[in-house]
């Protein structure tokens, strides 16, 4: 079975990273350099790095930032944000990313995902997923969670394993910043449906939330933000908590 893992989020906006709540109230959360490398120290087991507004803003991911940061961590960089091309995803791997994250330029044009997984292989392509529950589904959003797309999450993650990604970042927009646990339902649905690794994200606020995943659900890593860039939450503890509840963690 597949240790579980634990992986910390850098949401950048400005060259800082920020937190907000379901995708809005953003506010400050401190240096990406220094939190990257304390992350590192504390055992995290990849880093993910989300330009929050370079789709919004119809502008390429910050490619020096992601270069400081690839030459000061030595675990698997996940970057995502403006990507929309092989030429896009090729400078950021020159950078030092080893997997890049698409979503709006996906649902977009879903034969990118294709076409990148031809190009640097599945293993360097995850599909991010922004999902909210309305009317009584969960649906597909865009640009950062501003636009609500006609997606229905369940048949989009399908398509996007058919399509040749490698990894889905799945985060809950009604569940994000709220620290009231992961979003368990959509999470099992997609972890069950697809055959390929799936990390759950939004809601975490006590180590009891990565026990509830990991144990309803299929998802194979835990991703959160404000819990450990305001030490709520020790990736140290979190980790020996885990290992306390039988998980196999790396």
């Amino acid at each position: 079975m597949l240790k579980k893992r634990i992986i910390p989020c850098l949401d950048i906006k400005d060259g800082r990273t920020v937190k907000g709540v379901n995708f809005v109230d953003i506010i400050d959360a401190g240096d990406p350099i220094k939190l990257a490398k304390a992350y590192v120290k504390q055992g995290a087991d990849e880093l993910v790095f989300l330009d929050i507004t370079a789709t919004v803003e119809n502008r390429k991911t910050l490619i020096d930032l992601v270069e400081q940061i690839a030459k000061q961590i030595n675990i698997p960089f996940t970057v995502g944000g403006g990507i929309s091309s092989v030429e896009d995803v090729s400078a950021l791997i020159k950078a030092g990313a080893d997997k890049i994250s698409i979503n709006s330029s996906a649902v977009k044009r879903p034969e990118l995902i294709r076409e990148l997984a031809n190009e640097f292989g599945s293993q360097c392509i995850v599909v991010a997923i922004d999902t909210k529950y309305v009317n009584d589904e969960w649906k597909v959003f865009v640009k950062g969670g501003r636009e609500e797309t006609s997606l229905k999450t369940i048949e989009w993650a399908k398509e996007i394993e058919a399509l040749g990604a490698g990894e889905i970042l799945l985060t809950s927009m009604n569940n994000d910043g709220t620290k009231a646990g992961f979003a368990i339902d959509i999470t099992k649905e997609v972890s069950e449906v697809v055959n390929i690794p799936i990390i759950a994200s939004g809601g975490a606020g006590k180590k009891e939330h990565f026990t509830e995943v990991f144990t309803k659900t299929k998802a194979s890593g835990g991703l959160a933000a404000s819990i450990f860039h305001f030490n709520e939450i020790s990736i140290p503890k979190l980790k020996r908590h885990l290992k306390k509840e039988l998980i196999a963690v790396r």
